[in-house]
């Protein structure tokens, strides 16, 4: 076997909530890679605040945390699918309980044995959390856990250039059969080889210029999958936090949806309260609409930000519930306690992703894709707050038993031909790249984010033509860098999310577009699909 090829029987890419919860069930009966593109720990999940979404509240119900999600969703919600994850909530959570996640406990007698939190769209209080950094207290345990499985081996500053199947190599019975991976710590392309593959890469939030995710998320695992024939759907469903810390030195911290679940009011500069005058449950009306509702005031008044306050709320309450928020703002000289602070909105979640079914499996044989990346049918139009980590250990676990049942029948692959760079040089214009990326991440912003128009979206096609032509020639001609990778990446999920805006002729959701304000009846609802192999040659 030639030094740079590895074989595994699972091949994860990724290493968030749900690329971890995969590997910890499924090394108990195979060998296991994950690939983290940066240290292990630094995906999205370190960065969720709220929590999960779960029925575990007596007065609570299924069918009540199925009807939420549904009408958050407006009509594009896999009905199936939802009441499925929906019923895998308590299930879910105790098996975190299990391997060590240590939720938020409650403090007052007689009650549920956690503390929960009600977030915008629930009409419950289900959100179970740890403290404000749910997504820390989760990571943290799972890779505590795979950094000491026998049958778990890790590799970080790993990326996944392109995934190998068997159409692209001539052969029958298309399948996944591994993945070219780039090591930026010895810049240099590594073979994968794997009987199953999972994608759990996360979302695209780094395609816009203001963004609550991380530097990694940059949509590899929807790229490469659309570049493997897989079909993309509903990828014009971006969801805009509401609420980020504006400050320059703040890179992409958001202030949870759980403060206003607490009771912080959303203020313009002067002090005056306004969602009611776009929403009857004001605070705690879904995110799109409280996202284009601040986009609109700022507009209307001209400036850069409003404010959250929930100083009136007791100083030790406010510690207690939310104590790395307070500590985290104080760095930036904002006291919650006191008085309220800047935030404007960002891009911070990717409703759409790779088309999967409920075992988590893509359209190609051994393939399967699992949170944030996937499509899934849970969010419809609009993710519900907390429903995601919800989702990602489903899934997770779905997929896991679907792998689980075909390790005795599936082989290894064959030897994978290695990585040719025989016909490439070193790039002496690394500054093209980050041109191009500043670029896409300053249009995508400008024409295609929290209100669209047609004319805008046109406007970034033909932005995203060129600069996808000039990208694809400076790929074909110069040795690969993670950086190019990533703008490779960007540029596909751009025109992804382009070609899915101008094709959804309504608003709906997190789309709007102003010359299409309406929805179309409900019982006419559908998915935006495509499948890039055929849209890219009638369009790009």
């Amino acid at each position: 076997m030639p030094n740079d090829q590895h074989q595994y029987d699972v091949l994860v890419i990724g290493s968030g909530a749900s690329g971890l919860s995969l590997a910890l069930q499924i090394a108990e009966y195979a060998d296991v890679a994950v690939l983290s593109k940066a240290a292990l720990s630094e995906g999205a999940t370190l960065y969720a605040q709220g929590g999960i979404s779960a029925v575990l509240d007596v007065y609570d119900t299924i069918d009540s945390h199925v009807e939420d999600t549904l009408k958050a969703g407006a009509g594009l919600c896999n009905q199936e699918i939802v009441r499925f994850v929906v019923e895998q909530g308590r299930e879910s959570i105790q098996w975190l309980i299990d391997i060590g996640v240590n939720f938020t406990k409650n403090p007052i007698p007689n009650g549920h044995e956690y503390h929960l939190h009600q977030e915008g769209g629930h009409s419950h209080r289900r959100i179970i959390h740890a403290a404000d950094s749910t997504g820390k207290e989760i990571e943290n345990t799972l890779e505590g856990l795979v950094r000491v499985h026998p049958r778990i081996s890790l590799f970080d500053h790993h990326t996944a250039v392109d995934l190998i199947t068997a159409a692209k190599l001539g052969l029958t019975d298309n399948r996944c059969l591994g993945a070219y991976v780039y090591d930026q710590k010895h810049d240099k392309v590594k073979v994968f080889r794997a009987r199953f593959t999972v994608l759990a890469t996360g979302g695209a939030g780094k395609v816009y210029l203001y963004t609550s995710n991380p530097d990694i998320c940059t949509g590899d695992g929807i790229a490469i999958a659309c570049r493997a024939g897989c079909r993309v759907a509903n990828m014009e469903f971006i969801q805009f936090h509401p609420t980020c810390l504006y400050h320059p030195e703040a890179k992409s911290f958001l202030l949870s949806e759980a403060l206003r679940g607490e009771g912080a009011k959303l203020r313009l500069p002067d002090g005056q309260s306004f969602l009611d005058k776009y929403d009857s449950r004001e605070e705690l009306a879904p995110r799109d609409i409280v996202a284009r509702a601040i986009d609109q005031e700022m507009k209307r008044l001209g400036t850069d930000c409003i404010f959250l306050d929930i100083s009136h709320r007791p100083k030790d309450f406010i510690i207690d519930h939310f104590p790395t928020i307070y500590a985290r703002c104080l760095q930036y000289g904002f006291d919650l306690t006191a008085g309220p602070v800047p935030v404007v909105p960002a891009a911070h979640y990717t409703c759409g992703g790779v088309l999967i079914d409920r075992n988590g499996l893509t359209d190609i044989s051994g393939l399967y894709a699992i949170g944030e990346v996937s499509c899934s049918g849970l969010h419809g139009a609009n993710r519900m707050a907390s429903n995601s980590l919800l989702e990602c250990v489903v899934f997770a676990h779905s997929a896991f038993l679907h792998i689980r049942d075909q390790l005795s029948e599936v082989p290894p692959p064959p030897p994978l031909p290695d990585w040719d760079e025989s016909q490439v040089t070193d790039s002496d214009e690394e500054v093209v790249v980050s041109h191009n990326w500043d670029e896409i991440r300053r249009f995508m912003w400008d024409y295609v984010s929290i209100v669209r128009t047609t004319k805008r979206l046109e406007r970034a096609k033909h932005r995203i033509r060129l600069l996808q032509a000039e990208i694809t020639d400076y790929y074909r001609n110069f040795r690969i860098t993670n950086n190019l990778i990533e703008l490779r990446n960007i540029a596909l999920v751009s025109a992804l999310i382009i070609e899915s805006a101008l094709l959804r002729k309504e608003s709906r959701g997190l789309h709007f577009n102003t010359e299409y304000p309406m929805t179309s009846d409900p019982a006419t609802a559908k998915d935006t699909i495509l499948n890039w192999s055929v849209q890219s040659k009638q369009n790009y």
